[in-house]
């Protein structure tokens, strides 16, 4: 699971250190090479319903393996487009075909794995989202700059090609899956009493504006440290996401706090930290900026690791829909807001970008202040719902 999460994040995201490179090439807008990364994430989200309808049918496992092999083989189409709108269309189709992995992953775990140690799994996974979002985009903008982005797509997808290889071969099979039935009115119950329920619109809520804020900061920092005072070349830009690394551990970090601690406890604390981050981006020294945005994604991957398992748990049977409705919250704030501050970019630049983003923390910590709130399921032990 820790390379699925990985190979999905290394795909989706390739592009996003590549933006000015497309913005360039094809002579669009900041705000329109935007659209490689949110017409995938887009499509995403759009999928992972029908996809988790389709795992809860016919396994979590024969799902996610075709995602991971149809995605990366996406990718290498990607890189012999002829026009922008051509890179685009492939970016969509790819972000479909991925829907399969995210949407069957947190009900696998939630499945398979005993209940004392899903928040150290679901810590693992988004670990590997971590590792995997930050090596593509290093790989891809070191070379884009070596080479040339079709260079830097064509070496993404034949690196996917050998982890779904590894993935199809290693993931162990379900033990503890039950299919059910693909019936519109039984999904139409199951949305309705996720919903009904006091704190999964709060947690979807908080999907759709931490992810929205974080691709937000990471899509226009490429254009931000290209700028004067910074004026960085394409592989320092690059250099900058290996702060994914702080993400990787704040997840295993955040899941182990949750199992002690309880995630009411801890997720408005990692909500600041991303607050505080975002704030000090606003710095004219590069050491400074550097270490605001470490402090910034060790706080979202916190932030989403100990949402995503809050929903694992609340959802129970059904857990499928509920990471489905989750990540396609998710994953439409990647794609909405993350395209919307380019406008900010386009009208004031970074402090603009920051100043939107800024009110989608905010709104993230007063969500995050009410779920401590939340009273416990009946059967879930308070430290842990």
């Amino acid at each position: 699971m820790f390379v699925g999460g990985f190979t999905t994040f290394a795909l989706l995201y390739g592009t996003q250190p590549m933006l000015p490179l497309f913005s360039a090439a094809f002579d669009v807008s900041p705000a329109r090479a935007s659209l490689t990364v949110s017409a995938a994430t887009g499509a995403l989200a759009l999928s992972l319903i029908p996809a988790s309808v389709l795992a809860d049918r016919v396994g979590r496992v024969p799902v996610m393996r075709s995602a991971l092999a149809l995605a990366a083989l996406l990718s290498i189409a990607a890189a012999a487009v002829n026009d922008f709108n051509q890179l685009v269309v492939l970016r969509a189709l790819l972000g479909i075909a991925l829907a399969g992995l995210p949407a069957a992953a947190m009900a696998y775990l939630g499945e398979e794995v005993a209940p004392n140690a899903q928040g150290r799994a679901m810590g693992l996974y988004i670990a590997g989202n971590a590792l995997g979002g930050m090596s593509g985009r290093i790989l891809a903008a070191s070379l884009s700059e070596w080479g040339s982005w079709r260079t830097a797509l064509a070496v993404l997808g034949a690196l996917g090609v050998i982890a779904a290889a590894i993935f199809w071969k290693r993931l162990p099979p379900s033990m503890h899956f039950r299919p059910r039935a693909a019936a519109p009115g039984r999904i139409l119950r199951d949305a309705r009493h996720l919903l009904a329920d006091g704190g999964m619109p709060l947690l979807f809520l908080t999907a759709f504006l931490a992810m929205g804020a974080f691709v937000g900061l990471y899509n226009y920092l490429s254009f931000h440290l290209a700028e004067a005072p910074f004026r960085l070349g394409q592989s320092a830009i690059g250099a900058i996401f290996l702060l994914y690394l702080t993400g990787t551990w704040a997840s295993a970090w955040a899941g182990l706090l949750a199992d002690r601690h309880g995630r009411r406890n801890v997720l408005w604390i990692m909500v600041a930290v991303m607050l505080a981050g975002l704030a000090l981006t606003l710095s004219s020294h590069l050491a400074l900026v550097v270490c605001a945005v470490g402090i910034f994604t060790f706080g979202f991957f916190a932030t989403h690791s100990l949402a995503s398992g809050w929903v694992g748990q609340r959802a129970r049977e059904q857990r499928a829909l509920g990471a489905a409705l989750y990540l396609s919250s998710y994953y439409l704030g990647s794609s909405v807001l993350g395209s919307l501050s380019g406008m900010a970019w386009s009208a004031g630049g970074w402090p603009a970008v920051v100043a939107v983003l800024g009110a989608c923390v905010l709104a993230t910590f007063a969500i995050a202040r009410r779920l401590r709130r939340l009273a416990p399921q009946e059967a879930v032990p308070a430290s842990r719902a």
